[in-house]
C-alpha cells in the first residue's frame, strides 16, 4: 500500500532563568541572571493500540506504516473470506479485526499519530486504486463491485480535541477517486488516534455493535488459524456489494487500497 505523508522534524527548547545571590555583612545584596537550557530530541515510539481501549497496546499482526512525527501506525487489511458464487445481487460483510494475545475482536481501523507539537492539523483520506482483479482467470475483474465503510468514529487517550470523522457512508464506487475519512482542524487531533469502522458492545463511547459471529453451514463458528483459531466475526460496517450480473470465476480477487495522511495547508 502506498501512503502520502508530509513530515516535520521538531525539537523542543526550554529556557530556565536562575537568580544567583551574592551577599556579605558589608556590601549590599546584588544579583546576576544566569541561564539553563534543555533540549529534547527524538520521536514518540510507534505502538499499536486497542482501538476501543486506547490505553492498552494490541497486536493485530504486521502492517505497512510510515515514520516521523506525523505518521500512519497501522492500516487494516479488508478480507471478505470465501463466499458462494450466485447470480443475484449480494452484499458481503468483511471480517472484523482479530488480534494476537488477549485483545478481543474489534471493528476494522486505521491508526495514526501526530506528535509535531505544532497544532497544524491533518486530513485522512482513502482511495481504491483498482477494481477487484485476478489476472490469471477468464473473468479478470469484478465489474460493479463496491466497498463501503460505515459507522466511523475516533478514539484516543489524547487530551486533544478529536478529529472530525465522516458520518456519511463512504461508498468507493469510483475507482481512483479519493474520499475524505477524517480531518483534524488546526489545534486538534494531536497524539495517537484510531479511526474505527464499527464497534463491539465493549466500547466506551456507546457506539452501536456491528459485529456478528461468522458461522458455517452447520451453525458452527468459523475460526482463523492465523490468530490462534479465534472465532471470526463479520463487521456490518465494512461491506462489499457485487451485482448478480457480474461474471465471477472460482478464484481469489484482489484490489489495492491507498491511505493518505496529509498536513493541512
Amino acid at each position: 500500500m502506498s501512503k502520502k505523508v508530509q513530515l516535520l522534524s521538531v525539537s523542543f527548547g526550554v529556557c530556565i532563568l536562575f537568580s544567583i545571590l551574592f551577599s556579605d555583612s558589608v556590601q549590599a545584596t546584588s544579583s546576576v541572571p544566569g541561564e539553563g537550557l534543555i533540549e529534547f530530541q527524538g520521536t514518540y515510539p510507534r505502538q499499536v493500540i486497542d482501538p476501543e481501549h486506547p490505553g492498552e497496546s494490541a497486536d493485530p499482526g504486521g502492517s505497512p506504516y510510515t515514520t516521523g512525527d506525523l505518521r500512519i501506525d497501522y492500516v487494516p487489511k479488508f478480507e471478505f473470506w470465501k463466499v458462494k458464487r450466485v447470480k443475484t445481487d449480494q452484499v458481503y460483510y468483511g471480517n472484523a479485526q482479530l488480534f494476537h494475545g488477549n485483545t478481543g475482536v474489534r471493528g476494522n481501523y486505521i491508526q495514526l499519530s501526530d506528535y509535531r507539537a505544532t497544532g497544524g492539523g491533518w486530513t485522512l483520506q482513502v482511495r481504491q486504486e483498482t477494481q477487484f482483479r485476478n489476472e490469471g482467470t477468464i473473468n479478470k475483474e469484478l465489474k460493479g463491485a463496491v466497498i463501503s465503510l460505515d459507522k466511523s468514529w475516533a478514539n484516543s487517550t489524547s487530551s486533544s480535541t478529536a478529529p472530525l470523522v465522516s458520518k456519511e457512508v463512504i461508498q468507493m464506487n469510483r475507482i481512483g477517486e479519493t474520499y475524505n475519512l477524517a480531518e483534524a482542524k488546526k489545534g486538534t487531533g494531536e497524539g495517537t488516534w484510531a479511526i474505527i469502522f464499527g464497534a463491539t458492545n465493549d466500547n466506551s463511547q456507546k457506539m452501536k455493535n456491528t459485529l456478528v459471529p461468522k458461522l458455517d453451514s452447520k451453525g458452527n463458528p468459523v475460526v482463523d488459524s492465523n490468530f490462534e483459531n479465534k472465532p471470526i466475526y463479520e463487521n456490518t460496517a465494512l461491506s462489499l456489494s457485487i451485482p448478480g450480473a457480474t461474471k465471477k470465476d472460482l478464484v481469489t480477487y484482489q484490489t489495492v487500497i491507498t491511505w493518505i495522511l496529509s498536513e493541512l495547508p
